[in-house]
């Protein structure tokens, strides 16, 4: 079976919908299974094994303190054959008004333009930070 490259367009395609607040749209095109690591050393970093494991644990944990919700703004984009790294910022506020300037790059693999695993690199003191500071303890 011959695999399919992706490409750069499709990818920013993809991962436009995190800019504008569609997020539902790029976890269409997640695999129910996807592999998903968070890198780093704050409450949101491990391995997660599901779609809805990685969304209840980190989206909506964050949409819940941050005013506009999980919004990430593409800034590079590298794909080699099934392979897709992109940078991205965050554009969020969260509650106490603190801005979430997050940085990240994720190495996201394709499998048939679905996304089957996902390495994930974050500033995990900004993590810990916003997050310390605005659930509910």
């Amino acid at each position: 079976m011959i695999k399919l490259s992706i490409n750069i367009a499709q990818v920013k395609n993809l991962f436009n919908n995190l800019e504008t607040g569609k997020s539902e749209l790029f976890f269409d095109q997640v695999a129910e299974d996807v592999k998903w690591t968070v890198m780093g050393t704050h409450p949101l970093a491990r391995t997660y094994n599901s779609k809805q494991e990685f969304i209840s644990s980190t989206f909506e944990r964050l949409n819940r303190i941050l005013r506009e919700g999980v919004l990430l703004k593409v800034n590079n984009i590298i794909v080699q054959k099934e392979i897709a790294v992109v940078e991205m910022e965050s554009l969020s506020t969260a509650l106490n008004g603190m801005p979430f300037n997050n940085t990240y790059c994720w190495v996201v693999k394709f499998d048939d333009n679905l996304i089957i695993e996902v390495r994930a690199y974050v500033d995990s003191a900004l993590v810990q930070k916003v997050i310390d500071e605005n659930e509910k303890k």
